[in-house]
C-alpha cells in the first residue's frame, strides 16, 4: 500500500488529497460548509458538518485505493467540547476567528496577567485562542461545567475531533502544534499548565492526549480495514513543513482565509519584542522546533468580501486584472479589519475601514485595495520578524495558499515588502505537509533531507519597486492603521 490520505479541513471547506508513492497528489475532493454568525463578531461552525464533510471527502478520494496512512492538517484554535460517552458535540465549534471572548482577554490583560500567559505559551491574551473560547462553553452551556468537572466532557481542537471519530472515541489525542496554539499548553515544559487552567477554572481532565506530528494518533475502519492515523499539524506549521522550511532562519507565508507567516527559530524558542508569536513549528522524535509567527486574519477572506458583501465580483480569479486597470493616481487603502487587526497590532476591537476614495473610486480600486492590503500587512509582519531576529531572518519568502497564485498579489508582495518571492511547483503545501509527515512515518516517504530536495521552484517574483516609492506607499498604509486601531498604546 503505497498511497497516503490527507486530511485539509479548513475554515470553509473540507479537502482529502490522495497522493501516490511520490508525493504527487493524484485524487482530491472538497465540500464546502456553513459559516454561522449568531452575534456580531461571533463565528461558529457545526462540528458535525465539519465532520460529514471530512468523511464525505475521503470516501469520495480514497475510491478503492490502498491507503497505507492518513495525515490530518486543520483550522487551529477553533474550539470544540463533547460529550465523551456519545460523541455528541454540546456547542457548535468556536471558530479561530470569533472575538466573543476580547473582554475576558481584556480584563486579563488590566490584572497582568499576560506576561505570565505569554512566558509559559508564547502567545498573546486574545480571543484568538482556544483558551479562553473553552472558558466560555464551560460558563455559558447549562450543565457544562459540571458535567466538566465529572469528567464527562472531552475538549478539542479540530484535529482530536476528527481522531475522536475517525476512532469511534478510541483516542482523544492531539500533536504539539495544535496544543501550541490553545494557550494552555507550557511549549518550553511541553505539558498542559496548571497554572493557567486554573486561572481559567478549566478542568485538566478535558484536555488530550499531546504527541509528535509524526506519530500513532490510532487507526481508522473508514474504508474497511484498520488504517492508521500517523500524521497531524496544525494548518500553519504543516505548509511550514510542506515548503520544507527545516533550516533557522527560512520563512514561508500562507495566502488563504487569513495569512499566517512563520520564521523557522531552530531548537529553542524566541521571545519576539514586536508581539509576535512564540509557537511550535513541529516536533519530530520528542524534539519541538520553534518558530516566530505573525498572524493577518483577514487576507483571502477580502477578495472574499468583494464578491459576497459588495458584489462587484463573481470569481476571486477577476480581482487581479481588475487591479492591473485601476487608476494609478488613486491610492484607495483598505485596513480590512472585518475581525480586529492581528499581528503586530492585536486590536479585537477595531474595524475595517477605507482611506483615499473619490468620486472616480469604483471596482477596479476596491479590487486593488484588497489585493494590495495583503501585501501591508505581510509586510508589517517581515519587519517584526526582521526586528526580533536580525540578519538571521531569510531575505526570501516562500508562498502558497490560494492567493499565491495570483501574479499580480505577488509581484505587489515582493515591491511591498523588499523581499523576493518563491511560489513553489505546489501550492497545496499544508496538504502535501501533513501527507509527508504520515508517509514519512510508515516508512513510504524521505526523510527531511530527502523531502527537502524535492521542493521545486515555479516562478521567483523580483522586487520591482524602487525605494521611494515602497516606503510611501507604506507609510500610507500605516497611517490608515493608526487611524483605525481602536487605542493607541
Amino acid at each position: 500500500m503505497t498511497h497516503i490520505l490527507a486530511i485539509d479541513q479548513g475554515t470553509t471547506s473540507s479537502r482529502a488529497i490522495l497522493f501516490d508513492d511520490q508525493i504527487r497528489p493524484i485524487r482530491t475532493a472538497q465540500r464546502e460548509f456553513k459559516q454561522y454568525y449568531p452575534a456580531s463578531g461571533w463565528v461558529e461552525h457545526d462540528p458535525e458538518e465539519i465532520w460529514s464533510t471530512v468523511r464525505d471527502t475521503c470516501l469520495e478520494t480514497a475510491d478503492g485505493a490502498k491507503v497505507a496512512a492518513i495525515g490530518i492538517t486543520n483550522q487551529r484554535e477553533t474550539t470544540l467540547v463533547w460529550d465523551r460517552a456519545t460523541g455528541k458535540p454540546i456547542y457548535n465549534a468556536i471558530v479561530w476567528q470569533d472575538r466573543r471572548t476580547a473582554a475576558t482577554c481584556a480584563a486579563l490583560k488590566k490584572t497582568g496577567h499576560e506576561a505570565f500567559v505569554t512566558d509559559r505559551t508564547g502567545l498573546l491574551l486574545d480571543p484568538y485562542f482556544s483558551a479562553t473560547k473553552l472558558a466560555w462553553i464551560l460558563e455559558n452551556v447549562d450543565g457544562a461545567r459540571a458535567r466538566a468537572e465529572a469528567g464527562e466532557l472531552a475538549f478539542g481542537t479540530v484535529d482530536t475531533f476528527l481522531i475522536w471519530r475517525l476512532t469511534n472515541g478510541a483516542r482523544h489525542v492531539t500533536d504539539a502544534t495544535n496544543a501550541a496554539r490553545t494557550m494552555l499548553y507550557d511549549i518550553k515544559t511541553g505539558r498542559w499548565d496548571a497554572d493557567i487552567c486554573s486561572m481559567l477554572d478549566i478542568p485538566m481532565s478535558m484536555l488530550p492526549e499531546v504527541l509528535d506530528c509524526a506519530a500513532d494518533f490510532g487507526a481508522t475502519d473508514l474504508f474497511g480495514g484498520d488504517t492508521p492515523i500517523l500524521g497531524v499539524a496544525g494548518d500553519q506549521q504543516a505548509a511550514t513543513i510542506g515548503q520544507a522550511c527545516f533550516k533557522p532562519g527560512m520563512m514561508k507565508s500562507t495566502y488563504g482565509t487569513g495569512c499566517f507567516a512563520l520564521l523557522n527559530t531552530g531548537d529553542a524558542p524566541v521571545a519576539s519584542k514586536n508581539r509576535l508569536l512564540t509557537t511550535i513549528a513541529y516536533q519530530l522524535d520528542g524534539t519541538p522546533t520553534y518558530a516566530l509567527e505573525g498572524s493577518i486574519f483577514i487576507a483571502g477572506a477580502a477578495v472574499q468580501w468583494l464578491r459576497d458583501g459588495l458584489g462587484i465580483i463573481k470569481d476571486a480569479s477577476q480581482t487581479g486584472a481588475l487591479a492591473q486597470a485601476a487608476d494609478p493616481e488613486q491610492e484607495v487603502i483598505l485596513v480590512p479589519a472585518f475581525t480586529g487587526l492581528g499581528a503586530p497590532y492585536w486590536d479585537a476591537d477595531c474595524r475595517g475601514a477605507i482611506f483615499g476614495l473619490t468620486r472616480g473610486s469604483g471596482p477596479k480600486e476596491f479590487a486593488r485595495a484588497a489585493l494590495e492590503s495583503v501585501g501591508f500587512q505581510t509586510r508589517d509582519l517581515l519587519e517584526a520578524m526582521q526586528a526580533d531576529m536580525g540578519a538571521k531572518a531569510d531575505t526570501v519568502l516562500r508562498v502558497d495558499g490560494g492567493m499565491a497564485a495570483s501574479d499580480w498579489t505577488m509581484q505587489f508582495l515582493a515591491d511591498i515588502t523588499g523581499a523576493a518571492v518563491d511560489r513553489p511547483t505546489v501550492l497545496e503545501t499544508t496538504a502535501l505537509g501533513a501527507a509527508w509527515l504520515a508517509g514519512m512515518r510508515a516508512g513510504i516517504y524521505p526523510n527531511q533531507d530527502g523531502f527537502a530536495e524535492r521542493w521545486a521552484l515555479d516562478y521567483r517574483f523580483e522586487v520591482k519597486m524602487d525605494d521611494a516609492t515602497r516606503n510611501r506607499r507604506y507609510d500610507a498604509w500605516q497611517g490608515a492603521v493608526s487611524r483605525t486601531l481602536s487605542r493607541r498604546d
